[in-house]
């Protein structure tokens, strides 16, 4: 487990509150919201399949959120997806909805990876994934000091990928000079790869390279270990499937996993209980619920001074927190986790001791619930607003 110093991110502020509409005062809204901290409750969605599919917003999702800003009630984003800003993706996610969000409210998979980056755990790193070179710069937002992606690779040694389908377009605007005998330090995987083909050829070299110095072959005879690869790699997450505007649903980042665990297996003539030893972060694992805790906490505090009238306090700095530590005294008697996929969102909130919500609008289909990972513990609803209304109701604030 990687351990990291808190760090410290500065970040757009969220816009101020809706009004509370006049028929419930904002008194009464507080009063029942923050009773007590022992009946405090929290929200943390998923996105794609619960707020969005594809590109476009759910009907429902909008009125959802609102309803939660209305009562006061704190909630978050915890995504599987990745490979572009936090304060991008909250910006993209806030126009489609027509909510006002803050990237202090978000966690995507690779999110947690800033504390890597703030304890120097690498200095280079081979980010894959993402649309055109958004990962590279959201792993520079993050600190980390020397970012190569495979482009680079590619654009030096194109014999290095020969059915690779970048454009010379592509190399001269996402392309970087890079010094490929300078060693890499890890991999890590931010986001679905957009040329498989390639990024699983770069990442196999890698893998299997003398130190992460490109365009070497480590002795396999000389492996006392050969589950270890030459170079640590992180992935982000572990879907294996996710839901967009087609009516099947699609693979992710878990099967690019699958493919490079399999192919390393070949390549090392692994036996059949040995496996490549790789880091994976996202949902279900505990790693990234204890860090989405924490970052509930943190929106909360916010959310609470502003409805005292310390407006100032939301330009303030995000602490996060040392990776891999769960939260102590947390003020949530529930989080709910609304989530469409059982393999992740719920299996993840079932796992830590979160409620957890499945919606019909995402990958899940109710044919498939008898033979799912995981139960929601708090019912399958038709939509985000339905599953909203009933936690709301049954903790008595609506």
């Amino acid at each position: 487990m990687f351990s990291a110093r808190p760090i410290v991110t500065h970040l757009r502020p969220r816009a101020s509150f809706r009004a509370v509409p006049a028929a419930v005062s904002s008194l009464a809204r507080l009063n029942r919201a923050y009773s007590s901290a022992s009946n405090e409750i929290a929200f943390v969605f998923d996105i794609d399949g619960v707020l969005l599919r594809g590109s476009k917003a759910i009907p429902q999702a909008s009125r959802a959120l609102e309803l939660l800003d209305d009562y006061q009630v704190p909630y978050i984003l915890m995504t599987n997806g990745g490979g572009i800003s936090e304060s991008a993706r909250i910006e993209f996610i806030s126009s489609e909805l027509g909510v006002p969000l803050s990237p202090l409210q978000i966690v995507q998979s690779h999110t947690p990876m800033k504390a890597l980056a703030h304890k120097h755990a690498f200095d280079r790193v081979l980010v894959v994934g993402g649309p055109g070179d958004q990962a590279r710069k959201c792993a520079q937002e993050y600190g980390f000091q020397d970012v190569v992606m495979p482009i680079d690779i590619v654009r030096q040694h194109p014999e290095a990928s020969p059915h690779h389908r970048f454009t010379q377009e592509d190399f001269d605007k996402y392309a970087q000079p890079v010094d490929l005998s300078k060693p890499i330090e890890a991999i890590l995987v931010f986001n679905d790869p957009r040329d498989m083909g390639t990024d699983i050829q770069i990442v196999l070299d890698l893998l299997n390279s003398e130190g992460g110095v490109v365009g070497t072959k480590r002795n396999p005879a000389k492996l006392k270990h050969a589950e270890e690869p030459a170079i640590p790699i992180i992935f982000s997450n572990n879907d294996f499937i996710w839901a967009n505007d087609y009516n099947l649903p699609r693979f992710g980042q878990g099967a690019f996993r699958i493919i490079t665990e399999n192919l390393y297996k070949e390549t090392n003539r692994l036996k059949d209980h040995q496996h490549l030893h790789s880091t994976i972060m996202g949902k279900p694992f505990k790693l990234q619920y204890d860090f989405a805790h924490h970052v509930l906490i943190d929106w909360r505090r916010r959310n609470k001074l502003v409805a005292s009238g310390h407006q100032d306090q939301t330009h303030a700095p995000q602490i996060l927190p040392t990776l891999g530590e769960p939260p102590k005294d947390s003020p949530f008697h529930k989080i709910y986790m609304v989530g469409d996929n059982p393999e992740s969102d719920i299996k993840g909130a079932n796992d830590h001791g979160w409620e957890s919500m499945l919606l019909r609008t995402g990958v899940y289909k109710d044919e498939d619930k008898n033979t799912i990972i995981a139960q929601p513990t708090a019912g399958v609803h038709d939509n985000v607003l339905e599953a909203v209304r009933s936690a709301l109701r049954a903790n008595r604030i609506l």
